[in-house]
């Protein structure tokens, strides 16, 4: 296993939760420190308070990966006698790097709010609203057909083909390709003046419009020809299509009191609250880690009996009832799902690339509420 630093780490990290699906103004990234030093453990926590840095500290973590922004609005002043200025004052005497995943933690396939999706047993998921998609393009490129299966092979391993659960596909039809090289050229096959024809095929390959360098670059360096002849075309068909929150079914259809204590248990929250009837028949279900407030008529629109998230608000709440749509209100701290996931996704990207580190789970408590019973 080789050692790695905070580079490394947070590289390997984007390539998962990249900070291009982060809404836009969300201060996702490196917020406090430097990543160019080697790091040996890493600190993996829901918010980051002078406590958390504590832990770093005692565990020996020099990078904190955090969901909630620790400076979400720009600072104008670092007062060290403030909760906040001693945090940062701790980072920098200690070398703690803090980095943050807000928003694009949330969007990413595998990421927040698929965690807490899973863990209320909601199948067949989708976004509730899509924020991020991609174009699909097509290449359709000419090459003798003693070439194709090379030529075909270089675009496969540069990601071209790969629709759903199936790589490497292609669609080929043949045909003759006539050509007459001038002075200047040096032609693989035929000779300079003279008319040339040739059995070729005809290649044709999706991919994400992302890929177009890297699958155009492939084609280049594989075709036989010096001036290889080939077409690409914007589709529109769109992939990796991500947004946030999720909505999917349930196993069972069971009443909206029934789900709510389910909820309440998959989370090991003190109380909830809800909002519907209690008899309510829950058989779609939409979640939202964190303030779902702007996805009520969303949720609806996805065909959701409820919709379970957090921060609810008042007025938002008569709203959803008037709509017709339950809500389930569990807080915002359900989000610390996100923990032990991120610490296990993140081990298990390093160890792929064979880099030596340790993901610590954060045990401080950020929940600010108590409750009475």
């Amino acid at each position: 296993m080789r050692k790695a630093n905070g580079h490394q780490i947070i590289e390997i990290f984007e390539k998962w939760s990249p900070k291009r699906l982060a809404f836009e103004g969300d201060p996702v990234g490196l917020h406090i420190g430097q990543l160019n030093r080697p790091v040996e453990k890493v600190l993996i926590t829901l918010d980051v308070n002078e406590q958390v840095i504590d832990e770093a500290i005692e565990q020996g973590a020099n990078l904190v990966i955090a969901h909630h922004p620790p400076l979400f609005r720009p600072l104008k002043t670092i007062w060290t006698d403030t909760p906040q200025g001693k945090m940062i004052e701790k980072c920098i005497k200690h070398d703690i790097a803090v980095y943050a995943a807000h928003t694009n933690l949330d969007i990413t396939e595998g990421g927040v709010n698929d965690m807490l999706a899973e863990r209320l047993g909601v199948l067949e998921t989708e976004p509730i609203d899509v924020t991020d998609s991609e174009h699909l393009v097509k290449l359709a490129v000419f090459c003798p057909q003693s070439d194709a299966d090379k030529l075909r092979k270089s675009l496969a391993e540069a990601g071209a083909g790969a629709i759903g659960d199936y790589v490497a596909c292609s669609f080929s039809s043949q045909g003759v390709g006539r050509f007459t090289p001038v002075d200047g050229a040096n032609p693989t096959i035929g000779e300079v003046g003279g008319a040339t024809r040739v059995d070729e095929e005809r290649i044709e390959v999706v991919f994400p419009e992302s890929l177009q360098s890297k699958v155009t670059k492939a084609m280049f360096s594989s075709h036989p020809y010096e001036e290889p002849a080939f077409d690409l075309f914007k589709m529109q068909q769109k992939t990796n299509v991500q947004g946030i929150g999720r909505v999917g079914r349930i196993a069972e259809e069971i009443t909206l009191k029934q789900f709510a204590k389910q909820v309440k248990q998959a989370f090991d929250v003190p109380a909830l609250r809800f909002v519907g009837d209690p008899e309510t028949p829950i058989r779609k279900v939409a979640v939202l880690g964190g303030d779902g407030n702007k996805y009520i008529a969303a949720a609806k629109r996805k065909g959701a009996d409820v919709l379970v998230t957090g921060d609810l608000y008042y007025h938002v709440a008569q709203d959803a009832q008037a709509l017709g749509i339950a809500v389930v209100d569990p807080g915002h701290n359900i989000e610390k799902i996100m923990i032990a996931g991120v610490a296990k996704k993140l081990t298990a990207l390093c160890e792929e690339k064979n880099l030596d580190i340790t993901c610590i789970e954060s045990k401080v408590i950020t929940e600010p509420f108590q409750f009475l019973s």
